[in-house]
């Protein structure tokens, strides 16, 4: 019970202590730190995605022939499906784009920007309960250590993204406070998501293969479409690639380390 507890707070957490940089920062974070931060919390999503969702959702399936990667390719597929589709029908503004994408609304910058994130921020909770509850019902293929490391792995790079949101709302000219509770509030849909996704535990074991591999699918649809091309504009584009490095290197030594 207690290992479950840690697995849904750690991301919120780490959302929140990113977000409290706002107060320890200059209304604008430096591109470099900026794009070093992005690359990182990318290689923490991808290595995430590969060894504590699309491994476990093989070794789940039931079978030892080709099939047994049916689950991981057609979730892996219906994730990536989903966010495509979520961007196209929510309106929303991503960091450093000067127009906003999904259908029009009148909706202000700093709301649109805030529902990118939480758009960004369903897989990472939908991830989180999916890996918690399959280590509750099948802990043979990820047992609850493996289940925490990919917790604590969100909770890293939820760092960075906590401070990529509430720095920007910081410079649009809202008080501290403000975008420090925006920017913390960004990672409610995470704990939301897990304990829901945990609570129907009961009725989707027989489905947690194809929902590891679609919290993957999703995650790395974020990690392509978003966190990658913002890393990589500009100036400093080779410190997001150094980022994605280091991150990669930590999520894939915890998974194997705790896992």
């Amino acid at each position: 019970m207690d290992g479950l507890i840690i697995g849904l707070l750690l991301p919120f957490a780490g959302t929140t202590l990113g977000a409290a940089c706002v107060f320890l920062m200059k209304k604008q974070m430096p591109d470099l730190v900026q794009k070093t931060l992005l690359g990182f919390a990318s290689g923490v999503m991808v290595a995430a995605s590969v060894w504590s969702l699309l491994i476990p959702s093989i070794e789940m399936s039931g079978t030892e022939n080709a099939t047994r990667v049916i689950p991981a390719v057609s979730g892996f597929i219906a994730g990536i499906a989903f966010l495509l589709l979520m961007d196209r029908i929510t309106p929303h503004l991503h960091l450093g784009s000067p127009s906003p994408e999904g259908p029009h609304s009148k909706l202000s910058r700093t709301s649109m920007l805030v529902l990118a994130v939480t758009l960004h921020n369903i897989p990472e909770g939908m991830a989180v309960g999916v890996a918690l509850a399959a280590a509750m019902e099948h802990s043979t293929y990820l047992p609850m250590a493996g289940a925490l490391a990919l917790s604590l792995g969100i909770a890293i790079q939820n760092f960075p993204e906590g401070a990529i949101v509430s720095m920007p709302l910081r410079s649009e000219g809202n008080s501290r406070l403000r975008a420090f509770g925006i920017g913390t509030l960004s990672g409610v849909v995470e704990p939301i998501g897990a304990i829901l996704t945990i609570l129907l535990a009961a009725y989707i074991t027989p489905i947690l293969p194809y929902l590891l591999s679609f919290a993957a699918g999703a995650m790395i649809y974020v990690v392509v479409e978003e966190l990658i091309p913002e890393a990589s504009q500009g100036k400093h584009s080779n410190v997001g690639t150094v980022g994605f490095a280091l991150g990669f290197v930590l999520m894939m030594i915890l998974d194997v380390v705790l896992g």
